[in-house]
């Protein structure tokens, strides 16, 4: 028996295995690093031990230490959660040669399935359909479009997609350098790439003692940067013979490596219906709560039972409903996914049913990694959480989920959260039109836009306006009851202005006899202001606005959607001005490449600087054709989120065409 878990992980996995273990009654241990001392995971353990440093490299990555800290607290197994070790065969047997239970497969299993590259060639040996290998140096044209892949690992991390021979070169460069940076191996190999597929999962779970499940399949096609961030289950384009077809070939590949544990089979499904094996994730899912909602099950808990030696029952629970979860990112997709970083004021799901746990009946999960107040920092994976639907039909779990999201206060820092809201709402997804071709296909332009249109920014910045106004009185030390700006007789208008989604906003407003009057919004009536909450009546009829302020910041929640402001101040300090075409670092982050140097003359778009940051590479790009004036950094150099990096010298209509002769 298991009696003291430590929980080699951190964020929304390590809280998750801290819950099951708690609801088991097994002792838990958790780990951090310097940046994680006050995260969640580490309160909710019974006791935690010091990774030193930041870097993955040195804390979440340091075999040595992790065992150094089990043993210091007693520790008798270890939970790898995902990321980081859980898919390391030598962090394994190094749990293992230690005397500790390893709750995992057995480390020759995920060996095996530790290059992608064997992998293909073991399944294939086990009659598993599979995609054929290309070497990078004897690619032709005929085998374009193609995807370079890391051999090791997962997440999105080291793949590139390639459509001509002119792009592999960089291509497998650019991979090999990320593989080698978030897995410690650079290799990489190609293999044809499948256009309008589908990524589809299927969940196997074997004991040690013969029995193997099969609890269905998941769809995983929306993706991001080959990272996915809508999962479901059960798959719209599966039916019942199809999906015994992919059981079976995902049973068959767990027996062909004696597998024992939870453990994902991924394939990708071609128009046609063939499908295709991808790799084996050797450990628990980022999307295993649609799996534990539509079979009833808690896999973590499944995960521990197995590894102390128990048997599954002879067959697994029949299905019931259907799971859609979203992975709530801080990145900005409509630049690129920049990923975010800085405080998250407020994180609240009002109405979520349960915490990394199944509901009691059909509802809302949240399984979150933060709580307001977090630092969210450049050294992880920008995930803050997975918010999941259970319902008993598609469209309605896909309702229940956008509703949810839609009434998220997130604060703080840019997210995705709307991007998700139209993807669930999109007639496309709920028509389960769905690939790994559909962000492009259906546009970021329509995907990415704000949930607040033009409209809902004015009334909701006349709302903060408001509420900054009562937060003022509310401090005056002299008739702090009277509204602010009240006059008996017309006056000047009070002004704010906030810069906001499509620009600036000019706020402009009187208190008076007859009540407010905005020409920003006319017809607006005030019915209470207070500095966190603030009701009008449009038309007869009445909304309310909830609103936060922190530092220049104001967020501002209603059913129009959520806008965040920033309020600009009436006087500009000088010393803050920029040189025109100064180029910002989006991110904290390093200088992997600089591509340009002093005095060059570029191009628009052209990339100028490679920063690394939360495990992926970003692109620097031009703004505008010109001279680079100015460079500032150089390769392997820290930077600050808005450092100068260059500054581009707008080329003038002359130099740009040319001179006549």
């Amino acid at each position: 028996m298991i009696n003291r878990v430590l929980v080699a992980n951190r964020g929304e996995i390590a809280r998750r295995v801290l819950r099951a273990c708690r609801d088991l009654g097994i002792g838990t241990v958790a780990v951090f690093s310097d940046p994680d001392a006050d995260a969640p995971h580490v309160r909710e353990a019974d006791t935690a031990g010091r990774l030193p440093g930041a870097a993955p490299a040195e804390t979440y990555l340091s075999a040595e230490r992790l065992l150094a800290i089990a043993a210091s607290a007693g520790a008798d197994a270890v939970h790898p959660g995902y990321g980081f070790l859980s898919e390391n065969a030598g962090f394994a047997r190094a749990v293992l040669d230690a005397g500790l239970t390893w709750i995992g497969p057995p480390p020759d299993a995920i060996a095996a399935m530790g290059s992608k590259i064997e992998a293909k060639k073991l399944m294939a040996a086990a009659g598993v359909p599979v995609l054929p290998e290309l070497d990078p140096a004897a690619a032709t044209a005929a085998d374009f479009p193609l995807l370079v892949k890391a051999s090791a690992g997962g997440g999105g991390r080291g793949m590139r997609i390639v459509r001509a021979p002119d792009g592999l070169q960089d291509a497998v460069a650019g991979a090999r350098r990320e593989a080698e940076s978030a897995f410690g191996d650079p290799a990489v190999f190609c293999e044809p790439l499948l256009e309008d597929a589908r990524h589809i999962e299927v969940q196997v779970l074997a004991d040690a003692h013969g029995t193997v499940w099969t609890l269905g399949e998941r769809e995983c096609s929306i993706q991001r940067r080959h990272q996915k961030i809508v999962e479901e289950a059960p798959s719209p384009a599966v039916g019942p013979e199809l999906r015994a077809e992919l059981c079976a070939a995902a049973a068959d590949a767990a027996r062909a490596i004696g597998y024992t544990g939870a453990g994902t089979v991924e394939f990708m499904l071609a128009r046609d219906g063939r499908f295709f094996f991808l790799e084996v994730n050797t450990r628990l899912q980022v999307e295993h709560p649609v799996t534990e909602c539509v079979y009833g099950v808690d896999l973590v808990r499944l995960q521990i039972e197995v590894a102390e030696g128990a048997r599954l029952p002879a067959s697994p629970p029949e299905p019931r409903g259907h799971a859609i979860e979203v992975r709530l990112y801080a990145e900005d997709p409509a630049h690129d996914w920049r990923p975010a970083s800085g405080t998250l004021h407020t994180f609240e799901v009002p109405g979520a049913d349960a915490e990394f746990a199944v509901p009691a009946a059909h509802g809302l999960r949240l399984d979150s990694g933060v709580e307001s107040g977090a630092e969210v920092g450049v050294h992880y994976d920008p995930m803050l959480a997975k918010v999941i639907a259970w319902a008993p039909t598609r469209s309605a779990a896909a309702r229940r989920l956008a509703a949810g999201l839609r009434g998220a206060r997130v604060h703080g820092l840019t997210t995705n959260r709307d991007l998700l809201v139209r993807i669930l709402e999109e007639p496309g997804f709920l028509d389960g039109d769905t690939d790994t071709g559909y962000l492009d296909r259906v546009g970021l332009a329509a995907l990415a836009a704000p949930l607040a249109d033009e409209a809902a920014v004015r009334v909701s910045a006349l709302a903060a306006a408001l509420a900054l106004a009562a937060a003022n009185r509310s401090a005056a030390p002299v008739l702090g009851r009277l509204p602010s700006g009240w006059r008996n007789v017309r006056s000047q208008p009070q002004r704010r202005t906030f810069e906001g989604p499509y620009g600036t906003v000019d706020v402009d407003y009187l208190l008076h006899r007859d009540g407010l009057a905005s020409e920003l919004c006319p017809g607006t009536a005030l019915v209470s202001a207070a500095p966190d909450r603030v009701v009008l009546d449009r038309g007869g009829l009445r909304e309310t606005f909830a609103v936060t302020a922190a530092g220049d910041a104001v967020h501002v929640d209603s059913r129009l959607g959520p806008v965040a402001l920033t309020a600009v101040p009436r006087f500009a300090d000088p010393s803050g001005r920029l040189a025109p075409g100064s180029l910002l670092a989006p991110m904290p982050g390093t200088v992997v490449r600089v591509e340009a140097e002093a005095g060059a003359r570029v191009a628009e778009g052209q990339v100028l600087v490679v920063l690394e940051a939360m495990k992926m590479e970003h692109r620097i790009t031009a703004p505008s054709a010109g001279t680079v004036a100015e460079l500032n950094v150089a390769a392997g150099r820290q930077v600050e989120s808005g450092a100068v990096l260059a500054v581009i010298e707008a080329a003038t209509e002359a130099a740009t065409e040319g001179t006549p002769a």
